[in-house]
C-alpha cells in the first residue's frame, strides 16, 4: 500500500465533513476571539473621532513619545546586538578560561524582568544609593551640584538597563548560528586573504542574518511592551503614553489611537522580520560542513576574553540580584515575612496556573487542528491565534476591557430578560480578565512548542491509524497528545514564568485589592519604597531561573 493511498479520502477522516468542520470551527473561533481586542481598539480609535484630539495628541503627546520610543528601541537593539553577537562569537569560536561556565551564565539576565532591573539600578546608582554615597565620602563631597554623575533615570539609563536584560535573545541566536555554520565559511574567507575578524564581519554575519532578525525582533517587541522600567526611569514611550493618556487623563479614545499607532509599528516589525528571513537565506552543503575547532586563547588574550564575556553577566544579573538580596535581607531582619506578600504569592500562582492550563489546552488543540486540516483558512487561523505575543500588554488591555464590558452587559440583559436579577460584572474586574489577557498574550509560546513537538512525529503514525479505522479524536488523545507531553511540560514552565512576570496587563486588569508579586513590587517602587518589595522581586527572579535551566539543557543537547 502506497503513501498516496493512505492519504486518500477513503482512509483519512480529514474529509469526512463532520470531524473536519469541528476542527476548523474550533480553530476559527479561537482566532476570532484573539482578534476581538484588536478590533475593539480599532473601534475605539475610530469612534473617538477627531475634534482636535488627534491634533492635540500629535503636538503634545505623540511627537515626544515617538521620538523617545525610536531612540530607546534603536539604542537597546544596537547595544543588545553588540553584546549578543560579541559574546556569542567569543563563546562559539574560541576557548578561554571560564568559557564553559560563562556560556550558560550569559542567559541568566533572562530571569530578571526589565522593571526589576530598573528598580535595582536606581537603588544602586541614585543619589542616596551606595555608589554615590561612597563616591561622596571618598572625595569629601556633600551636594549633588559639586560633582557630575551619570543619571540612571534618563533615556540613556533606560537603554543600558533594558539592553542588559534583553541581549540574551541575540546571544542565543548568534551562538547557535556561529556553532552550526561550521568552519567552511571561515576557511573560504581566510583563503581569500581575510583576517578572522574580517571573515566574521563580511561573510559569517550576513549568513546568520535571518536568525539574528528573529532575535532582534523579539528585543524590539519586548522594548515596546515594557512599561514599568520606562515609566520608572522617566522615559515617555508610546506604551507609557497609552497608560498616562488613559488613566492619567481619562481619555480612552486617545489611548486607543496611540495603541493603534503602536500596533502598526508592531506589524511593521513583524513584516520586516519575515521579509529578512524569506529573502536572505544562505545554505551550506552537508558535504562541506565540518564543526568549528575553537582556537585556545592564552595569557592576556584569554583573560581579556573572559572579562569581556563576564561583564554582561555581572552587569545584567549579578549586580541587580546583589541589590535585591541586600534589600530583601534588610527587610526580613526589620519586619520579617509580611502576610500581604504571602497573599500576593498565592494570587500570582493561582492566576499563572489557571492561565497556563488554558494556554496549554488551546495550544494542543490548535496544533492538532493544523496537523489534521488541509484548509489554508484553518492554518491562517492558527497563525493569527499566536499573534498576541507581539501585542504589548497595555495595548491588549485597551482592546480587551471594552469587549469584556460588552459581554457583561449582554449577559445581564439576557438574565434580566429571563426573569432573573442582575449578576453584575462577571468578566470585567475579575481574575478571569487577567487569565484571558495572559492567554492571548502567551498562547504563541505554547502553540510554538506544541507545533514543534507534533512536527517531530512522523505522518506515518497518522496513516497507520487511519488504516486501522482510528478516528482523529482517538488518534489525538491516545497517541499524539501523550507523545508531546515532555515538550508541553517545558512549555508549561515557560508560560508559567512569563505569566508570573507580566506587569502591564496585570496592573490594568486586576480586581480591587488584588495584588500579584509584580503589582506588589510595582506599588512599592512607585511610592519610593523599593526595599519593601525586594522579597517579591527575588521570588520573581528565582522563578525565572527555572526556564533558564531548561533552556540551557536544550541548547547543550542541540
Amino acid at each position: 500500500m502506497t503513501a498516496s493511498s493512505l492519504r486518500s479520502p477513503a482512509l483519512s477522516p480529514h474529509t469526512s465533513g463532520k470531524i473536519l468542520n469541528a476542527w476548523d470551527r474550533g480553530t476559527l473561533l479561537v482566532a476570532v476571539l484573539m482578534l476581538v481586542p484588536l478590533l475593539a481598539i480599532l473601534g475605539l480609535a475610530l469612534g473617538a473621532g477627531d475634534g482636535g484630539l488627534l491634533d492635540h495628541l500629535a503636538r503634545h503627546v505623540l511627537a515626544g513619545a515617538i521620538a523617545e520610543t525610536l531612540v530607546l528601541a534603536t539604542g537597546v537593539l544596537g547595544l543588545a546586538l553588540v553584546i549578543g553577537i560579541g559574546t556569542g562569537w567569543l563563546v562559539a569560536t574560541y576557548r578561554f578560561p571560564g568559557r564553559t561556565i560563562l556560556a550558560w551564565t550569559l542567559i541568566l539576565p533572562f530571569a530578571i524582568p526589565t522593571y526589576i532591573s530598573a528598580y535595582a539600578y536606581v537603588e544602586l546608582l541614585d543619589f542616596f544609593g551606595p555608589v554615590q554615597s561612597a563616591f561622596r565620602a571618598l572625595f569629601s563631597l556633600r551636594l549633588r551640584s559639586e560633582y557630575r554623575f551619570p543619571e540612571v533615570r534618563s533615556l540613556g539609563g533606560a537603554i543600558i538597563v533594558t539592553a542588559l536584560v534583553l541581549y540574551p535573545y541575540i546571544y542565543i541566536a548568534s551562538r547557535a548560528a556561529f556553532t552550526v555554520q561550521g568552519a567552511s565559511l571561515m576557511d573560504a574567507a581566510r583563503g581569500l586573504g581575510c583576517s578572522r575578524l574580517e571573515a566574521m564581519r563580511r561573510v559569517v554575519l550576513p549568513a546568520i542574518l535571518p536568525l539574528l532578525a528573529a532575535g532582534a525582533t523579539l528585543v524590539l517587541l519586548e522594548t515596546l511592551n515594557d512599561i514599568g522600567a520606562s515609566q520608572y526611569l522617566g522615559v515617555n514611550t508610546l506604551t507609557v503614553a497609552i497608560y498616562t493618556t488613559w488613566l492619567g487623563k481619562g481619555n480612552i479614545g486617545g489611548a486607543a489611537q496611540i495603541a493603534l499607532l503602536t500596533l502598526s509599528v508592531v506589524l511593521g516589525l513583524l513584516w520586516l522580520e519575515r521579509w529578512l528571513r524569506n529573502n536572505r537565506r544562505y545554505t551550506l552543503s552537508s558535504r562541506a560542513y565540518r564543526p568549528v575547532t575553537p582556537p585556545r586563547l592564552m595569557g592576556w588574550k584569554g583573560l581579556g576574553a573572559c572579562c569581556l564575556v563576564a561583564l554582561p553577566v555581572i552587569l545584567g544579573f549579578v549586580l541587580p540580584v546583589s541589590v535585591l538580596v541586600r534589600a530583601g535581607w534588610r527587610q526580613l531582619l526589620l519586619e520579617g515575612f509580611k502576610p500581604e506578600l504571602l497573599l500576593a504569592l498565592r494570587n500570582t500562582i493561582t492566576v499563572a496556573a489557571l492561565a497556563t492550563a488554558v494556554i496549554l489546552a488551546l495550544a494542543v488543540l490548535l496544533a492538532l487542528a493544523k496537523r489534521f486540516t488541509r484548509h489554508d483558512a484553518t492554518r491562517a487561523a492558527v497563525g493569527i491565534s499566536g499573534f498576541g505575543y507581539a501585542v504589548p500588554g497595555t495595548v491588549l488591555v485597551i482592546g480587551l476591557l471594552p469587549a469584556l464590558g460588552l459581554f457583561d452587559r449582554l449577559l445581564n440583559d439576557a438574565v434580566i430578560g429571563l426573569g432573573g436579577s442582575r449578576v453584575g460584572l462577571v468578566l470585567s474586574g475579575s481574575i478571569i480578565a487577567i487569565v484571558l489577557a495572559y492567554t492571548i498574550r502567551f498562547l504563541a509560546i505554547g502553540l510554538d512548542q506544541a507545533d514543534s513537538g507534533l512536527s517531530a512525529l512522523s505522518r506515518n503514525t497518522d496513516f497507520a491509524a487511519y488504516t486501522l479505522g482510528c478516528p482523529e479524536p482517538r488518534l489525538a488523545w491516545r497517541i499524539l497528545a501523550p507523545a508531546i507531553r515532555p515538550v508541553m511540560a517545558g512549555a508549561a514552565v515557560l508560560v508559567f514564568v512569563d505569566c508570573l512576570k507580566e506587569l502591564p496587563a496585570t496592573l490594568l486588569l486586576r480586581p480591587l485589592n488584588f495584588e500579584t508579586l509584580a503589582t506588589h513590587l510595582y506599588g512599592h517602587a512607585s511610592r519610593g519604597s523599593f526595599e519593601d518589595g525586594a522579597i517579591a522581586a527575588l521570588l520573581i527572579v528565582a522563578a525565572g531561573l527555572l526556564p533558564l535551566i531548561l533552556m540551557n539543557r536544550m541548547m547543550e543537547a542541540r
